[in-house]
């Protein structure tokens, strides 16, 4: 069965570097690529109860310009990057941004959501933009793909997996890590950031099961001894140069360390490798 990858765009060169980095790395799968853009009308906003009708003249004017903005990212793409072992589907919607997610993510059956960010910038103070922030935060029913904006696609070679071992894994939820290093012959870096590294027999249990579930992939075991969880997971991504971060998004399990302000005002983190929010 093919994959279903939808990703979100406004067309900008954020969102064309996501896409290209989505067609790379999975460029050796049968794939359907759903492109979503919400298009929106000068004077509509939430606040206005008329909701314009298809067919109104702008309603159509706007939809033919998403439109007409889809046929070129088609035909770069088909320049670039043909590959026959993917196809292509363009949605304009007038919606915002969240529920026309949402949608498309239950219509049609996606298994995976790529979005670019914009990276840190000093006026923002965020490392992600919000509606990619978002996303992370609210999509349950797939994992969400987080690509900085200055990321070029490389085939990862290791991915770093932050835990605390604290609750139980499923294989189902680790799924699309495995397949991703199976993909590119990765191995995963499991990373347990802690002030105290001793684990109590729960732990013990939980990180044993992840290694029986680890078994198919090159994968190894490491312990860094910090209080911030965010600074030890930053340092060692930056030492190893590591290609991705996976990590499974439980009841903002690391988010609010991880991807918060005063990361960012701290230590200056711009992403520098993609996010993969697992569910």
């Amino acid at each position: 069965m093919d994959k279903r990858i939808l990703i979100p765009t406004d067309f900008s060169k954020n969102a064309l570097n996501a896409t290209r980095y989505a067609l790379d790395l999975y460029s050796k799968l049968h794939c359907e690529f759903y492109f979503l853009n919400v298009f929106q009308l000068d004077y509509y906003t939430t606040r206005n109860l008329t909701i314009p009708e298809p067919g109104s003249a702008e309603y159509e004017r706007a939809k033919a310009g998403s439109e007409e903005q889809f046929s070129k990212l088609l035909d770069s793409i088909k320049m670039s990057r043909d590959n026959p072992k993917h196809t292509y589907h363009t949605i304009s919607a007038l919606n915002l941004l969240p529920e026309a997610v949402k949608e498309t993510i239950s219509k049609k059956d996606i298994d995976l959501v790529v979005m670019g960010t914009q990276g840190a910038t000093s006026a923002q103070g965020v490392i992600f933009g919000s509606n990619t922030v978002n996303a992370m935060e609210d999509i349950r029913e797939c994992p969400v793909l987080a690509v900085p904006e200055k990321v070029r696609f490389s085939a990862p070679k290791e991915i770093v997996f932050p835990t605390d071992y604290k609750s139980a894994f499923k294989r189902r939820e680790l799924g699309y890590l495995i397949e991703i290093a199976k993909m590119h012959d990765a191995a995963i870096r499991v990373l347990f950031v802690a002030k105290n590294s001793d684990l109590n027999d729960s732990q013990e249990d939980n990180k044993q099961l992840l290694d029986d579930i680890l078994a198919s992939v090159d994968h190894s075991f490491h312990t860094l001894s910090e209080k911030d969880v965010s600074d030890g997971l930053t340092s060692f991504v930056e030492s190893r140069d590591s290609d991705m971060i996976a990590f499974i998004n439980r009841k903002h399990f690391f988010f609010s360390s991880v991807f918060s302000k005063p990361l960012v005002k701290e230590i200056g983190y711009d992403a520098t490798v993609p996010i993969l929010a697992l569910h």
